[in-house]
């Protein structure tokens, strides 16, 4: 079992100077070889460059500018070249299914905030001693950085990652552990029905309410940005209001992170089995489709855009997705069982009788079948019923 570490690291006044360095050097790599393979493959009788023979140059590379690239760790040059494949890899994958393509793009100094070891000990060393409070990481070029480790990393580290957010400096380790012991059982099953009103409903009545904390610090994003607005560029006072701005939405992102994790978490303790719906959220939040109007060339009727962008915001706001990885997660170490089941009809079928019409739900919160008169929460009724298209599904697997 992999597990992952994210740690806060402490750098000095010159290692923070060094560490940056280094992001920009791995930056102007990346960039480097992007535009070789876009060169070769418009001049060169589209000719494709593979990840492969641009490694091969790195020697070469390394030697022509000892002082930008040479100074670096040979793996993590490597990992970024493979970054980069992995960019065209799915390039070409969005290509043949017909999804929108998105070329990879050129990476600005400060949109290139991570660079990867591949090996504990290949131009990085973790260095963590049981009950020694000073933890320590070395990086080739950089050295001895101190660590904020808040806990103890269980396994052999396989991985080591930079990562930079904002001001703040972090390492990201790859840990590989045994399987862990399982929770005791409870003999409960559960399903859950994510929304919006409520965070999620559960089959036993239950409600999570829905914190909103992009909408709770909706203000203070906004009147930030404006202010980001009104500065020149480059100057001292707009790089504070840029770094003001990422401090909220970074604030905002732990919150709903620190929300998951403890939701997550008391369902894991509580429930031996999870049944959840398999939401597709990428195309729950795409733009609705424009509708050109017949009678007036150029013109479009109204397609109720402004009401499915703020549906998506507060999809996005909810963070559905996150929620569900960590839960997974979670039941994975906790030896639970998590099932995803197929959302459709699930609130719109009677779980006493099985009857299934839109008319079951006349708004959001109810549910009144018309067919025998059963009436509940509509979000409890799509939870019960996801429960048991769950249980079906781990029936049909034991059998």
């Amino acid at each position: 079992m992999i597990r992952a570490y994210k740690f806060l690291m402490r750098p000095t006044v010159g290692q923070a100077q060094a560490l940056s360095e280094m992001l920009r050097d791995h930056c102007s790599l990346y960039n480097g070889a992007l535009q070789e393979r876009r060169d070769a493959y418009r001049h060169v009788s589209k000719t494709s460059i593979r990840y492969g023979m641009q490694s091969a140059q790195l020697k070469e590379i390394r030697a022509f500018d000892p002082e930008r690239q040479g100074r670096w760790s040979f793996s993590s040059q490597q990992a970024t070249l493979r970054r980069l494949d992995k960019a065209f890899a799915g390039f070409f994958r969005r290509v043949k299914s017909g999804e929108t393509p998105g070329y990879p793009r050129f990476r600005g100094v400060n949109w290139f905030d991570t660079a990867d070891f591949p090996k504990d000990g290949d131009g990085c060393r973790w260095d963590s001693t049981p009950h020694d409070p000073t933890t320590r990481v070395r990086f080739q070029g950089v050295g001895h950085v101190k660590v904020n480790q808040h806990r103890p990393v269980a396994g052999k580290v396989k991985t080591v990652s930079v990562k930079r957010e904002g001001k703040r400096w972090y390492v990201v380790l790859t840990a590989e552990q045994a399987e862990p012991e399982p929770l005791s059982p409870t003999g409960s099953v559960i399903g859950i029905d994510m929304g919006i009103a409520n965070f999620l409903a559960d089959s036993n009545g239950g409600f999570v309410p829905n914190p909103r904390h992009g909408r709770r610090a909706a203000a203070k994003l906004e009147a930030a940005q404006q202010a980001l607005n009104r500065c020149k560029r480059r100057s001292n006072r707009r790089r504070k209001a840029v770094q003001r701005v990422a401090d909220l939405h970074r604030k905002v992102r732990r919150q709903r992170l620190d929300h998951a994790h403890k939701t997550a978490l008391d369902l894991v303790r509580r429930h031996d089995f999870i049944a959840h719906e398999d939401l597709k959220i990428r195309n729950m939040v795409k733009a609705p489709a424009p509708k050109p109007d017949p009678d007036q060339p150029g013109g479009f009727l109204p397609n109720g855009a402004a009401a499915k962008a703020g549906l998506n915001k507060s999809i996005t706001d909810a963070g559905w997705g996150v929620f569900l990885t960590i839960l997974t997660s979670k039941a994975e170490s906790a030896g639970r069982e998590v099932i995803a089941v197929d959302p459709r009809n699930t609130s719109r079928t009677c779980p006493e009788c099985g009857h299934v019409a839109a008319q079951n739900r006349p708004n959001q919160e109810t549910f009144h079948c018309v067919g025998c008169g059963y009436q509940a929460h509509a979000d409890t009724v799509g939870a019960t019923n996801v429960l048991r298209a769950g249980l079906v599904r781990r029936d049909a697997r034991q059998g």
